[in-house]
C-alpha cells in the first residue's frame, strides 16, 4: 500500500500479557480506535513500541498481524533499529517479506557513526529495499545528527523520501523546505512542538500521545491544515501537559499508564522497563487525570 507521509502516524505501544507475551487482542483494540480517529499510518517497533525487547521474531509476526488486521485501511510502517548495516539491510529485506509498506530508519546503533559512515548505512539500506524511506533524526537521543548536507546525498536515493524531525530545533523545519522544497516530506517526531512544525510546513506529524487520545492528536492536525488554527491551539494547549510525558525516559511507561487510564491498554512494560511508581506514577496519574477530567469537546474534524 502506497505511504502518503502525511497526517498523523501513531508510533504505537505494543501490547503485553501478564506473562509478558504479546497482546494482540488488546494491540488491535486500540489499532480500531485509532483508525476510527482518523489516523494515517501506523508505526510498529519505535522507541514506544518497546523495539529493543522484542525478540526473535516477534516484530516480524506483529507486522503480519497488523497487515491483516488493518485489511488496506492504511500503511504499516516498521521501525529499523540496528548495530549494523548487515542486520539492518537483513531487517529491511525481512519486513518486505512481512508485508510491511515503508520503513522509518534510525542511524547506527550504539556506535557514534561518522557523517560518511551514517551517509553510507542509510544508502545501503536504500539500495537494498523497494520501500519507501523516512530518515528518523533524533540527535538528541541518538547522538547522530542528519545535518543538511548528509541530507543532499541522500536525495540521490529516490525511496528516501521522508524525515521524522526530531532534532529539537523547530527551525529545522524551514531549513530542510528552504533547501529541498518538497524533496523530503517532513514529519514531526516531537509531541511537544507538533503543532509550531505544522504550522511552519511540516507535512505530518508522528505521534507518542497519539496512544491515549487519537481523536484531540487527529484534529490538531486536521484544524491546523484547514486554517482553522485557533481552534487547534485551544486543544493544544489543553494537550500540551499529557504531550510533555512524551519527552521523558519513561515516555513508554507514561504513555501506557495513560492508555489504561483510558481502557486503551494497559500498563504492562517488558523487563528491564518496570511500571511507575511511588511519587513519580503519582506525578504522572495526576497530569493524566487532570487532563481527563478536563478534555475539551473537539469539532466535527473528521470532515475536514
Amino acid at each position: 500500500m502506497k505511504v502518503l507521509w502525511k497526517g498523523v502516524y501513531p508510533a504505537l505501544t505494543t501490547k503485553f500479557k501478564q506473562n509478558l507475551s504479546i497482546d494482540y487482542e488488546a494491540f488491535m483494540a486500540n489499532v480500531d480506535f485509532q483508525i476510527d480517529a482518523g489516523i494515517d499510518g501506523i508505526i510498529l517497533g519505535g522507541t514506544l513500541g518497546e523495539a529493543s525487547a522484542l525478540v526473535g521474531n516477534e516484530k516480524s509476526a506483529l507486522i503480519k498481524a497488523t497487515k491483516v488486521h488493518v485489511d488496506g485501511k492504511l500503511p504499516v510502517i516498521i521501525n529499523i533499529a540496528e548495530q549494523t548495516t548487515e542486520g539492518a539491510i537483513t531487517a529491511a529485506k525481512s519486513a518486505q517479506q512481512d508485508g510491511a509498506d515503508g520503513l522509518m530508519i534510525l542511524p547506527p546503533m550504539r556506535y557514534k557513526a561518522t557523517n560518511d559512515e551514517t551517509v553510507a548505512y542509510f544508502k545501503a539500506i536504500a539500495h537494498s529495499t523497494d520501500l519507501e524511506i523516512m530518515i528518523y533524526n533524533n540527535p538528541i537521543d541518538y547522538k547522530i545528527n542528519v545535518t543538511l548536507d548528509m541530507f543532499e546525498s541522500l536525495t540521490a536515493c529516490q525511496n528516501i523520501v521522508a524525515v521524522k524531525e526530531s532534532s529539537r530545533d523547530i527551525s529545522n523545519i524551514t531549513r530542510m523546505i528552504n533547501r529541498f522544497g518538497d524533496r523530503f516530506h517532513l514529519l514531526c517526531g516531537v509531541d511537544t512542538l507538533a503543532a509550531e512544525s505544522l504550522l511552519m510546513g511540516a507535512d505530518g506529524w508522528v505521534a507518542g500521545l497519539v496512544c491515549a487520545f487519537p481523536k484531540e492528536t487527529v484534529a490538531i492536525y486536521r484544524l491546523i491544515k484547514a486554517g482553522r488554527t485557533a481552534e487547534a491551539i485551544a486543544i493544544y494547549r489543553w494537550f500540551l501537559p499529557l504531550l510533555e510525558l512524551d519527552i521523558n525516559p519513561q515516555l513508554v511507561q507514561n504513555i501506557k499508564l495513560a492508555e489504561e487510564k483510558v481502557n486503551l491498554g494497559s500498563e504492562i512494560v517488558r523487563p528491564p522497563r518496570l511500571p511507575l511508581s511511588g511519587d513519580l506514577r503519582a506525578q504522572v496519574l495526576d497530569v493524566i487525570e487532570s487532563s481527563i477530567a478536563s478534555r475539551p469537546s473537539l469539532p466535527n474534524y473528521l470532515s475536514l
